[in-house]
C-alpha cells in the first residue's frame, strides 16, 4: 500500500531536485554576464536597472529575475519591484574567495550531463572514460570547484597542521604537487613560500598550459615549474612534501603511486593527501555532501581509473579505512588525519 503523506513527501523532494537542476543554466547565465557581481557591487535595482547595467535585454532580465527570486537565490522587495543578493547568497555567487563561493559547482553539473553519452557507454562492459575524453570545460571546471577550498585553507589550515612541513616550506623545501590539474595548490603554496621550489606533476597536457599560465599571472614562475608526468613516473626525488589534492582516488593504480611517492621523499618526508570527506561505510555518507559526491564519482572519477592499468576505482567516497590500506600498501607506516572540513579530509603520511 501507497502511504500517501510518504508520497507528498517524496513529490515534494522531486520538485526541489527539478528545480535545482533546471537553476543550473540559468545560474550559470548569471555567472557569464556579471549579473551576480554586478547586484552585490551595486545593491538593490529594478529589471530595468539591472538591465541597463548589463547590457542585456529587459524581458530575458525579469524573466531570469523571477526566477532568481523563486528560487531563494535572491531576494524580491514588491514595495520598490527591486531584487537584491543578501550578504550569504553573494557567497555563495558574486565572491570568488569566499570558502563557499559554488559556482564551480554548477559548472560541474552542466559537465556531467554533457558526459551522460560517454559514461552510459561503459556502464555494461565496466569500461573507463579517459580524463583527457572528457568535454573542455571539464578541467576547467574541477579547478574553479577546487579553488574555493584550497584559497581559504591550504595555507592557513592544512599545511599548518602537518608535523613541521611550515617550518620546512619557510626555510625553503622541495615540493611535487602531484596531479596538480590548473595549478592553483601549487600556484598557492608557491606565493605563500618565496623560498621553497615547487613542481606541479600532470598527466594531462592542457592542465599543464593552464597551469603555467596560472603561475606566470600570479607571478611566482621562480619558484614553480610544471611538467607532464604521471604520479608512478615523476622523476625528481629528495621531495620534503609531495602533496596530492583531490586526485589519488581518480589513479588507475593509488598504491603504485604510493610507492612512487614513499621513495621519492626525503628520510623525513611528508606525503599529504587530500581527499572527499566520507565514512567508511555506505550508511554514514547518506547526505546532502556524499550525494553529490557519488555524482561526480559515477560520471569522472570511477571512469577515469578504470581508463587506467590496474582500474582499482576507489570512488569519491572511499572511506580513510580503505585510503589507509592503499597508503600502507605503498610502504608508509605512520598515517594520520591531520585536518578536517565538511568538504575534505586531509591525511599526513610518513615513512
Amino acid at each position: 500500500m501507497v502511504d500517501d503523506a510518504k508520497l507528498h513527501q517524496f513529490i515534494g523532494q522531486m520538485l526541489s531536485d527539478l528545480g535545482g537542476a533546471a537553476s543550473v543554466a540559468l545560474v550559470r547565465i548569471g555567472d557569464a554576464l556579471g549579473l551576480y557581481k554586478t547586484l552585490h557591487e551595486r545593491g538593490p535595482m529594478t529589471v530595468g536597472e539591472l538591465a541597463a547595467a548589463a547590457g542585456v535585454n529587459q524581458r530575458y532580465m525579469r524573466e531570469w529575475l523571477s526566477h532568481q527570486a523563486a528560487s531563494n537565490y535572491l531576494s524580491y522587495d514588491p514595495a520598490t519591484q527591486k531584487f537584491a543578493m543578501p550578504p550569504e547568497q553573494a557567497m555563495v555567487f558574486a565572491i570568488e574567495d569566499s570558502p563557499v563561493y559554488m559556482m564551480g559547482a554548477f559548472d560541474l553539473m552542466t559537465w556531467m550531463t554533457e558526459s551522460k553519452d560517454q559514461v552510459q557507454a561503459v556502464f555494461p562492459t565496466g569500461g573507463g572514460v579517459p580524463w583527457s575524453d572528457h568535454t573542455s570545460c571539464f578541467f576547467c571546471a574541477v579547478a574553479r570547484f577546487f579553488r574555493p577550498g584550497y584559497h581559504n585553507n591550504l595555507v592557513n589550515n592544512w599545511l599548518p597542521a602537518l608535523d613541521g612541513v611550515v617550518e620546512k616550506l619557510e626555510r625553503g623545501a622541495k615540493v611535487a604537487d602531484v596531479g596538480c590539474g590548473h595549478g592553483w595548490s601549487t600556484v598557492l603554496m608557491a606565493k605563500a613560500f618565496p623560498k621553497s621550489q615547487f613542481i606541479g606533476y600532470d598527466f594531462h597536457p592542457s592542465s599543464i598550459e593552464a597551469a603555467a599560465a596560472h603561475a606566470r599571472e600570479h607571478g611566482v614562475t621562480v619558484n614553480t615549474r610544471f611538467e607532464i608526468a604521471t604520479a608512478k613516473e615523476y622523476r625528481e626525488k629528495n621531495f620534503d612534501l609531495v602533496a596530492f589534492f583531490d586526485c589519488l582516488h581518480d589513479m588507475g593504480d593509488p598504491a603504485g603511486a604510493a610507492a612512487h611517492v614513499r621513495q621519492s621523499l626525503k628520510p623525513d618526508g611528508s606525503w599529504m593527501i587530500i581527499e572527499p570527506m566520507a565514512g567508511d561505510k555506505l550508511e554514514e555518507n547518506l547526505n546532502p555532501v556524499g550525494r553529490i559526491y557519488y555524482a561526480g564519482s559515477t560520471m569522472g572519477c570511477v571512469p577515469t581509473s578504470l581508463s587506467q592499468e590496474v582500474g582499482t576505482a576507489l570512488g569519491a567516497q572511499a572511506g580513510e579505512k580503505r585510503l589507509r590500506e592503499v597508503i600502507t600498501a605503498g610502504g608508509f607506516r605512520n598515517v594520520r588525519r591531520a585536518a578536517e572540513t565538511p568538504f575534505n579530509m586531509i591525511l599526513e603520511a610518513r615513512p
